[in-house]
Order: C-alpha cells, then structure tokens, then sequence
C-alpha cells in the first residue's frame, strides 16, 4: 500500500471521525490513557497500545508537513507509550 492510497483510506476514517461530538474522541482517549496506567497487567497493557497505535496513525498522516522536531516529539511519544504498555504487560 502506498502512501496516497493510505491517505485516502484514511480520509473515511477521519470524516466518520469528524462527525462525532468534539468531545468524544478526547474523552475515549483520555479513558484509554487513564485505564491502561491504572490497570495492572495485560488489559492496561492493550488500553495504552491503542492509544499508542492512534497517536502512531496520525503521525503518519501529518508526517510528510511536520518539521524534523515535531517528528521526533511524535515518536518519543508513541515509544513512551510502548515502553509504559510493556511494564504493564508484566506486571
């Protein structure tokens, strides 16, 4: 798949998107982000992973107008995410 094609795919994604209350999608993320650093073990685990995995989906699709520190601050913060997904997946 190449990059315009996943752009387009992801065009769908994004209109669905914009059409839910603005509210609701900083709301999920938030929830996901306080269950997975709550929840021990591999349910906090898969909450972090999903908001690491939307996190990585937007900085694919920004990456190409996204100057060279905006880029690194996209990846130490889904590798953070990972890393703390990880330390809750042992414990």
């Amino acid at each position: 798949m190449t990059r315009q094609e996943a752009q387009q795919r992801s065009a769908v994604v994004l209109v669905y998107l914009r059409g839910l209350p603005r509210w609701l999608l900083p709301l999920v993320l938030a929830a996901l982000l306080i269950a997975g650093l709550a929840v021990r073990g591999w349910g906090g685990a898969v909450a972090l992973c999903l908001v690491a995995a939307f996190l990585s989906w937007l900085a694919f699709l920004s990456w190409p107008r996204v100057a060279a520190g905006g880029r690194m601050a996209r990846v130490a913060a889904v590798a953070l995410l990972l890393a703390v997904a990880a330390f809750q997946a042992s414990r």
